[in-house]
């Protein structure tokens, strides 16, 4: 189940699977999807499915088809490394849709901006848009509110009995939305909320308010 929240007075639908629909900008935001990291594990003999690669893209999918976004923008880490066999995944993917995709880059993107170009990718190191600043590392500014990924955020939900769940989570503060990675096998930076910060945690199925 998602959850619609507001962040000057615009819209935002966080999904379960950690992206959020910008519906006034028709603006699908993904950060930290770490493609080739599955081939990068299996390279280096961690017993890891292939078909685990393929995943990221059945979810993008799964997405695409909910919202329909003019624009699919990935928000930074797009690819773990160099080109491997994921490369050419999601070449396939890219050409199987109508959508306009645009790249903001992040600290992992070292694959040629050329290779992008051939696709049609715009790449930026940034963008500003109705106020609000769309970045891969936090950069919280005082006239434009910040989104952005790098942390991959998450939450520790203690119970009863020393239960102990680690999820992802989107991380809001008074200035700025953090996504959580989208990725698979990409880890957490588990972060503790200051007074008004708002935990949204992702459990694949729903988006929940934790404080």
């Amino acid at each position: 189940m998602n959850l619609n929240i507001k962040i000057q007075d615009q819209d935002f639908v966080l999904h379960p699977f950690g992206a959020a629909y910008w519906p006034e900008q028709e603006v699908l935001l993904v950060a930290d999807v770490h493609l080739g990291k599955v081939s990068h594990f299996r390279k280096h003999g961690s017993a890891v499915p292939l078909k685990a690669a393929a995943q990221n893209f059945i979810r993008l999918d799964e997405l695409r088809k909910e919202f329909d976004p003019e624009h699919i923008v990935f928000m930074g880490d797009l690819f773990h490394s160099s080109l491997n066999i994921e490369w050419n995944m999601f070449e396939e993917w890219v050409s199987s849709i109508d959508n306009r995709v645009h790249l903001v880059a992040g600290n992992h993107d070292i694959i040629s901006p050329t290779k992008y170009e051939s696709l049609g990718i715009e790449i930026y190191s940034e963008i500003k848009v109705a106020g609000f600043h769309l970045s891969h590392h936090p950069e919280p500014q005082e006239d434009h509110y910040n989104i952005c990924g790098h942390i991959h955020p998450g939450f520790k939900m203690r119970g009863d009995g020393r239960q102990l769940l680690k999820l992802s989570c989107f991380f809001r503060s008074s200035n700025q939305l953090i996504l959580p990675a989208f990725g698979e096998f990409t880890g957490n930076y588990f972060i503790e909320p200051e007074e008004g910060d708002r935990i949204f945690a992702i459990t694949g199925k729903e988006v929940i308010q934790v404080n």
